[in-house]
């Protein structure tokens, strides 16, 4: 954990060109040869931190309800990206991931599945209560709330808000009102 926290910490403070495997490895206190023992990378070691982060601060909420729990789901997920050191880390990983394609492999199955599953996990959940709107497939469901977040995070660098959570969620439960 401490190679994990030592490479979230340096990522921040020097960016991920000035990030090196040296620099972690004294930071944390271990060697370079343990580190390349169980990461090939310096952006494998920010993945495993990445998803280490995300498993440890982003539940799968079960709040009773789709809306509840599609809401519960999209404010931490948006609360955590929101985070500077969080969404300079994920830029990171998806700009590596578009020029390294091996890594950009490990990063699709580790990452990029790893948080669809977590959402694929609320929508089976409101699928089996009968919950889901009709008109909407879980992964397109899926795809409109990645999309929004990679958008914001890559393009616009708009903010990830309750606003936000709360237009997304009236869209993909069905009880948004047109106007008109």
């Amino acid at each position: 954990m401490a190679i994990l926290t030592a490479a979230f910490q340096l990522v921040s403070e020097v960016g991920y060109a000035g990030l090196t495997i040296e620099g972690i490895a004294a930071r944390s206190g271990t060697g370079k040869q343990t580190i390349y023992r169980w990461w090939p990378s310096k952006a494998d070691v920010l993945l495993d931190a990445a998803v280490t982060k995300a498993d440890l601060y982003i539940p799968i909420p079960d709040e009773g309800s789709y809306e509840a729990d599609l809401r519960a789901f999209l404010h931490i997920t948006f609360a955590i990206g929101s985070q500077p050191q969080v969404a300079d880390v994920l830029r990171a990983l998806m700009a590596e991931a578009q020029v390294v394609p091996e890594f950009g492999d490990r990063f699709r199955s580790v990452f990029l599945r790893h948080r669809r599953n977590a959402l694929g996990t609320v929508l089976e959940r409101a699928r089996e209560r009968g919950e889901l709107p009709p008109g909407l497939s879980p992964g397109t469901i899926t795809d409109i709330v990645f999309g929004t977040l990679w958008y914001r995070l890559l393009a616009t660098h708009e903010p990830l808000d309750d606003r936000l959570v709360e237009e997304l969620v009236a869209m993909l439960t069905g009880s948004a009102k047109s106007s008109g």
